[in-house]
């Protein structure tokens, strides 16, 4: 009889791998290897007569065969498969017989009325209490797409897995009770928690479009990010400009003091008081203006609940809330997110008075730079005047004073 195995084997290995379709990418030759070696493994617990575990062997090997065939009505094709190929190797009836009706036993719902078909029957869905099953589940669907017979999205298919779990499938025998059914539970709480994870998911998401929906426009709030964030940088660059102004007269001040000034008690350098005075008065102008660029504008720093109400404070600028207390500005903070139309409001109020701040600031350094041009134009010329026009008589003067001696 082990002969007649070997040569079961060869067949059905031999007919799944040449003439089974490629789109049976479950029911194949690996998944009827599969159901052997839980076969084997179910009759290694069971102390079963030669000709039953044989017949239980070769039922196995040939259960699937029909599918070579097409998928319609396969067992009875495995039956007729089975019949030819026993009957070639003078196999008595009997055996014959009980092959095809193990093999019948393995079509979905059927009741098993003996211990060989509560075998056969674990044997072939013992892949639902192995760690492979999310994956080999997975091969079924697809292969269920393949041919044409039935699409699933992911959510349905796991749905029909977990209602198959609970209502349809059970493990017959004893030892398939206690070794495979605990992990065909943990598999059963993945689908389950996988799917309360889908939930979650679709919730969350829902949420979030309903948000965003609710939220300001994606391309407003852009808007007035990029915006606030120019007008952040164009004041930046302002104060910088200022305070570049403000060293350098602050540094032409001081030479003038230091290096100027103190030859102006020589009365033979009388002719350089009117172009220094002008020199340090141009600068002095620059440095205050320079400074007004700079200067710090800060409003009262206090609101009534009526200005909130009546939505007429800007609570984004730190001048309108500085010396208010901090329950009332948090109470007017959460009165402003109520209302979308109040935080486009405040949005644009605060763009509007930096504007204007940046208007201020660029007009004075206009002015600024101006002046500071000006005054070193001035303060050059009247230096080449002096220089000119009595700076010679000035040292002819002096020449004399010296012959005199």
């Amino acid at each position: 009889m082990s002969d007649l195995i070997k040569k079961t084997e060869q067949f059905a290995t031999d007919l799944l791998n040449n003439q089974l379709d490629t789109n049976f990418l479950y029911h194949n030759f690996r998944h009827t290897q599969r159901v052997v070696e839980s076969t084997k493994e179910l009759l290694d617990f069971y102390d079963l007569k030669d000709k039953e575990n044989n017949a239980l062997v070769i039922a196995a090997w040939l259960h699937d065969t029909g599918y070579t065939k097409g998928f319609e009505n396969h067992e009875e094709k495995s039956c007729d498969i089975t019949r030819e190929f026993l009957g070639g190797h003078n196999t008595n009836a009997e055996l014959i017989k009980t092959v095809c009706a193990l093999i019948m036993a393995t079509k979905r719902h059927h009741l098993p009325q003996n211990q060989l078909e509560e075998i056969i029957r674990d044997a072939d869905s013992s892949h639902l209490g192995q760690k492979s099953y999310l994956e080999t589940t997975e091969l079924l669907r697809e292969e269920l797409s393949k041919l044409g017979i039935k699409e699933y999205t992911t959510k349905q298919w796991r749905n029909a897995n977990v209602e198959m779990f609970r209502t349809e499938h059970r493990f017959y025998t004893k030892y398939a009770q206690e070794n495979w059914q605990p992990l065909k539970d943990k598999n059963l709480r993945k689908l389950i928690k996988d799917k309360k994870s889908e939930k979650e998911i679709a919730k969350k998401e829902e949420l979030k479009a309903k948000y965003k929906s609710e939220s300001p426009d994606r391309g407003i709030q852009t808007l007035f990010r990029v915006t606030l964030k120019n007008h952040i940088t164009l004041s930046d660059i302002a104060d910088t400009k200022a305070n570049i102004l403000l060293s350098v007269n602050a540094i032409i001040i001081s030479l003038a003091l230091s290096n100027l000034i103190p030859k102006l008690d020589n009365p033979s350098n009388d002719y350089l008081i009117y172009p220094t005075v002008i020199f340090i008065v141009f600068s002095i102008i620059s440095m205050v203006l320079a400074v007004l660029a700079t200067r710090p504008n800060v409003t009262s720093g206090e609101f009534t609940k009526e200005d909130v109400n009546e939505k007429k404070v800007n609570l984004l600028f730190f001048g309108n809330f500085h010396k208010m207390k901090l329950e009332d500005y948090e109470w007017a903070i959460q009165e402003l997110v109520k209302d979308k139309d109040y935080i486009y409001s405040s949005l644009t109020k605060d763009l509007y008075f930096l504007g204007l701040v940046l208007n201020r600031k660029y007009k004075i350094l206009r002015w600024t730079y101006t002046i500071f041009m000006i005054g070193m134009v001035v303060s050059v010329i009247a230096f080449a005047i002096a220089f000119k026009y009595y700076g010679p008589e000035r040292l002819l003067e002096s020449v004399a004073m010296l012959s005199a001696f």
